[in-house]
């Protein structure tokens, strides 16, 4: 979908003026193993720095801007630099390269290396175009690269860079060395994004760029390597499973699944003209594009709930995945469900690389729910909104997809889309800010797939177990005279709750949260839908978009209608059979780099922690209990039961 452009030059001068000043509130605020599974003693190596190592680049950095920076060459100045990569002519589809870069005669702690894809991208100066590339969230004038790196590191990471430990005489004069060199090496981890990659060394860091040298181009071994499967449900039954991935391939596929059973692929993709932009051209139309390839999905038919099968995708043209186990949930109506649900995981790097959007706690918290999962004790995920934080730089799709591939290839992995997926200027979304960068929905919906009743639709609801699940998007309209509302309306009134005795309602953005901050939560969408959820008695409420942990009574319009009272253990225990309220949660501690909570507490406000991890649940039909599980220890830092 396109965003309409102003009709005439008055409106475009005040779109402007409001742009301008929303993204100076942004400001304020923000001041070699296979590909299918993924590597545990690879994830070790990087889990315990990763948080402090990304932690200054989850918002506005340096790197993030340098598209409109001026770029030199300084290539001519040292005849002596190379810049190489140790790896085969041809990448894999997942794994460590490590670039070397030798002949430096002045090492710097500003020198830097950009990884680049397509190898076509233009590093000479672009256009100087002063509000071309405003949505970067920075006021700098004159872009540097046409095509945003997709990831960067300072050559310093390499120690002996800097001390000139391995050093080289390039020059002799009567028998005694006049020019020497140094060099240095440092490694990327790189997945395969199906275009051909290079490695490009720039000094003078991020602020005043100088391209020096680059290294020969590197193709991937295959580029239509069939990568990235992820499941979903695809109704209540149990009996049917969707796979979605992703292939360099337009030709349809193949699941071969549960001994001897095989499901075609449907085949799509998309392109720059389905992105968001306006007449400032959004990162998804610009610097941030990089071809999806093809997206696949086929349907598991023909199951038993609750059960264990083999799969593997792909074709013999292509190639093939390895033999994955996944199981089946539960179908909607049995006694039990043991299910994890967060909000705004993104991803971290698993190198030392600066990127654009970095999300420091989500390798912990796919680590620890990877060990859920791996003990064949969890029956689904949901992901309630802010999944990738691609935000218009595609190629980070890639990178998302497979840091989840060894949780979401094995269980039900349903979401709901949030503000960075979907929001943009223009675009119909309820909220007037450029969160997704253009992307307006399109590369989510296209990748994960939910049982919504169409495109850019996507509400849904979905029983596992014991629970009715009702799936929102607060990025569309919800009002009173909405599609939306009057569909949460049928959806919720409709619940057998013979059947489903919980009813559990998901959405990103929360009514309630104690951090304060630009759209932290939305009070419109209190006003107007929470009245629906004590009607129709929702028994948990959970959102994202706050980034951390927190819980409330029983409430309804901001009173506390009932308070839980204290088992002998100290577990919060809420009165179910006499219902007065949802109780309402935050678990947007997933990844992005968390919120603290002010020293002054709502009322409504009973247990708050600023820590990454999730929540997970176990619902029977007499009892729901909710623990919240921090990423690094497994501790349970909270946890609460609601009788029925």
């Amino acid at each position: 979908m396109s965003s309409s452009y102003s009709s005439s030059s008055m409106e475009s001068c005040k779109w402007v003026l409001k742009y301008v000043s929303m993204l100076l509130v942004f400001s304020l605020r923000l001041c070699s193993s296979t590909s299918e599974t993924f590597n545990s003693s690879l994830l070790e190596r990087v889990i315990n720095d990763t948080k402090a190592m990304h932690l200054n680049f989850t918002a506005i950095s340096e790197f993030r801007t340098i598209n409109r920076k001026i770029l030199s060459d300084c290539s001519a100045s040292n005849p002596f630099i190379s810049v190489h990569v140790t790896s085969n002519s041809t990448l894999s589809d997942e794994g460590f390269v490590t670039v070397t870069v030798t002949g430096v005669s002045n090492p710097s702690k500003y020198d830097w290396v950009a990884m680049i894809s397509p190898i076509d991208s233009d590093v000479d100066s672009c256009l100087m175009k002063e509000f071309f590339y405003l949505q970067t969230g920075d006021t700098a004038k004159l872009p540097l690269l046409c095509h945003y790196p997709v990831k960067s590191q300072f050559m310093k990471n390499d120690p002996n860079y800097m001390s000139c430990k391995n050093k080289e005489c390039k020059k002799y004069e009567k028998g005694k060395c006049v020019v020497s060199t140094c060099s240095g090496s440092i490694q990327f981890h790189v997945v395969n994004i199906r275009s051909d990659i290079e490695f490009v060394l720039f000094s003078n860091g991020f602020i005043r760029p100088c391209l020096v040298g680059r290294s020969t181009p590197l193709k991937f071994a295959n580029p239509k390597s069939p990568l990235h499967g992820h499941l979903s449900s695809i109704d209540s039954s149990g009996t049917s499973m969707r796979l979605t991935w992703v292939s360099g391939d337009k030709k349809p596929q193949q699941i071969q699944y549960a001994n001897g059973k095989i499901a075609t692929s449907t085949v799509s993709t998309f392109s720059k003209t389905d992105m968001c932009s306006s007449f400032l051209p959004s990162p998804a139309t610009d610097f941030g594009w990089h071809d999806p390839g093809y997206i696949h999905s086929a349907v598991m038919t023909g199951l038993v709930p609750l059960s264990t099968f083999s799969y593997r995708y792909g074709s013999d043209s292509v190639g093939w995945s390895k033999q994955i186990m996944f199981s089946t949930p539960p179908v909607g109506g049995s006694d039990e469900l043991r299910f994890i649900a967060f909000a705004d995981m993104g991803k971290t790097p698993l190198d030392a690389s600066e990127e654009h959007y970095i999300q420091p706690g989500a390798l912990s918290v796919i680590k620890a729910i990877a060990s859920d999962v791996d003990s064949n004790n969890i029956n689904s995920v949901f992901h309630i909104g802010d999944i990738s934080y691609a935000t218009g730089f595609l190629a980070e799709w890639d990178f998302f997809l497979y840091l989840i591939n060894r949780v979401a290839s094995k269980v039900s992995y349903m979401t709901a889309i949030g503000n960075h997926e979907r929001d943009y200027i223009n675009s119909g979304s309820t909220y007037f800010t450029p969160d997704s960068g253009g992307e307006c929905g399109i590369p989510y919906e296209t990748y994960f797939p939910m049982p919504t009743s169409a495109k850019d639709k996507p509400w849904y609801s979905i029983e596992q177990g014991s629970v009715h699940f009702t799936v929102i998007s607060t990025e569309h309209d919800w009002s009173k005279d909405s599609e939306q509302y009057k569909w949460m309306q049928k959806d919720m009134a409709s619940v057998n709750r013979q059947k489903t005795p919980w009813l559990i309602f998901m959405g990103h953005r929360p009514m309630y949260t104690s951090t304060n901050g630009f759209l932290a939560s939305s009070s419109n969408l209190a006003e107007v839908v929470e009245p629906l959820l004590v009607q129709n008695k929702v028994d948990l409420a959970l959102f994202g978009h706050v980034h951390n942990y927190e819980r409330t009574c029983s409430v309804f319009q901001h009173e506390c209608k009932a308070l839980p009272t204290k088992d002998k253990n100290g577990v919060d225990i809420y009165d179910g059979r006499n219902y007065s309220a949802p109780v309402q949660v935050v678990i947007g501690m997933a990844g992005f780099s968390l919120d603290k909570f002010p020293s002054s507490k709502n009322s409504w406000s009973l247990k708050r922690i600023s820590e990454y991890g999730y929540i997970r649940a176990h619902a029977t039909r007499n009892g729901l209990d909710v623990e919240f599980v921090v990423a690094d220890t497994k501790e349970v830092k909270d946890s609460f039961h609601i009788t029925k």
